[in-house]
């Protein structure tokens, strides 16, 4: 398949999604599509020579997108313990692996990666490691073990320090998680650290990466339940691209020797 295609792939899979869940992965095509674009691009190969692992990444479309794409392996990791996992049960997952997405469910920073068959060409995580409850320091040395010569990691998080908190939070606005995501649920599965740009650098210096790459966009101000903030996405999504440490959406992306 051709880069060009990548937009239509993603459509079509989120069309094969459950009634419930087909609009929000029909309006995170934009998103998912910037994100394989950006690895396959790092990478610097055709798409079907790509063996990808992604973590954390749920039942949403990069994986599946990955793999109805055409990458030669894609593995998915994650422990499956969101309410929507709950609520819409394991069969969600049938369609990751009819699309040949090898699902693997663990807590990936209890048990890790290295037990994984072979290498891959590309590691990612996208808006998972501000959930993870202790250090990833341990699993992303693993991570520089999972990877080929030259292969792409891929770090995506939400910044803590975005220009919409850095404006809203001295009004009071802006808390760092819902009241209901943290007091009514048995088990916390919110944000429990958020990085920003400095953050990572300094993974990827820990990581000893090689042309390391900070890119900043602004998902969420797309997705916002207030209209001002998606007009405002709008605006200044372009300008602020320019400085990422502004963005409410930052990535990290570097390979290893």
């Amino acid at each position: 398949m051709k880069k060009e295609d990548l937009k239509d792939v993603l459509i079509e899979v989120a069309y094969r999604y459950p009634d419930t869940l087909r609009s929000y992965q029909l309006r995170d095509v934009p998103r998912i599509r910037f994100n394989i674009h950006m690895v396959l691009r790092a990478l610097d190969r055709p798409v079907g020579t790509a063996e990808i692992c992604d973590l954390g990444g749920g039942i949403g479309l990069f994986s599946a997108g990955c793999a109805a794409y055409g990458a030669k392996r894609m593995v998915l990791v994650d422990d499956f313990d969101d309410p929507v996992n709950h609520q819409i049960g394991a069969g969600i997952l049938d369609l990751h692996r009819t699309l040949g997405v090898d699902v693997v469910s663990r807590d990936v920073i209890q048990t890790g990666i290295q037990d994984l068959p072979g290498q891959f060409d590309i590691v990612t995580t996208f808006d998972s490691m501000e959930h993870w409850h202790h250090s990833p320091k341990k699993l992303f040395a693993e991570i520089k073990s999972k990877l080929k010569p030259g292969g792409v990691f891929c770090l995506g998080v939400p910044n803590c320090v975005n220009l919409r908190k850095r404006l809203t939070v001295p009004l009071g606005f802006g808390k760092w998680s819902a009241m209901s995501d943290w007091y009514e649920q048995a088990t916390f599965r919110g944000h429990v650290r958020e990085p920003d740009v400095a953050d990572l650098r300094y993974i990827a210096g820990d990581m000893n990466l090689r042309e390391v790459r900070i890119y900043g966009r602004n998902w969420l101000g797309y997705s916002s339940r207030h209209a001002w903030i998606r007009l405002a996405a709008q605006i200044f999504d372009y300008p602020l691209r320019l400085r990422p440490q502004l963005c409410s959406d930052i990535y990290m992306i570097g390979k290893i020797a």
